[in-house]
């Protein structure tokens, strides 16, 4: 067990400023991924998740960069 105790031995005064933004980084995403899971894995919202399942496949002619009058 003292081998897998070393492995996952982290030296803190050793991390550099990159480290240090790349496990902040990391954990904020984690949290995040679990919150969106959460979310979209509950029951209660499946009725207002399923409503909107069509929004990417919707066209919207105000921002699609096609105008009617430029002949």
């Amino acid at each position: 067990m003292s081998s897998l105790a070393e492995y996952f031995e982290t030296d803190w005064q050793a991390m550099t400023v990159n480290d240090w933004i790349g496990t902040i980084v990391t954990v904020v995403v984690f949290a995040l991924m679990v919150v969106a899971y959460f979310q979209v894995f509950r029951p209660k919202n499946r009725d207002r998740l399923e409503a909107k399942k069509h929004i990417p496949f919707e066209e919207d002619s105000e921002n699609s960069g096609e105008r009617d009058g430029g002949k």
